[in-house]
């Protein structure tokens, strides 16, 4: 028996294996973008939630872009966020230069805020 076979009706090759072809199967190469601390987090969150979702980006080819989108999306989202919050409540560059620690307080609270956010909106979504 040969090692390899084509079948022309379905475009596939198969290869012997003990007494049965399998079909050579490859995934298709996904590009490679950098994945932050939010996309990482959606990455758990799919794969414990969402199974057949992730399945599908991951044979798909797609699951990399896709996680880079979703941690690009949550840093613009988190950041405006913060932004937002200290314009409206007054956390400026004087307060910080004036009592360090009501700033410190004051932007760990927002930044708390704006995460929980995040993670309500985009993360867990």
């Amino acid at each position: 028996m040969d090692r390899y076979i084509y079948d022309e009706s379905n475009g596939l090759w198969y290869e012997l294996q003990g007494e049965h072809y399998l079909p050579c199967l490859t995934l298709l190469p996904e590009e490679e973008k950098p994945i932050g601390l939010w996309g990482q987090r959606h990455l758990q969150y799919i794969r414990e939630h969402k199974r057949l979702f992730y399945v599908n980006l991951l044979t798909s080819g797609k699951l990399n872009s896709y996680l880079a989108d979703i941690n690009e999306q949550a840093e613009k989202l988190f950041f405006r966020l913060v932004r937002q919050f200290a314009e409206k409540e007054g956390v400026t560059e004087e307060l910080k230069n004036t009592d360090q620690m009501a700033w410190i307080g004051a932007m760990n609270n927002m930044r708390s805020r704006a995460r929980e956010i995040v993670y309500t909106d985009i993360i867990y979504a």
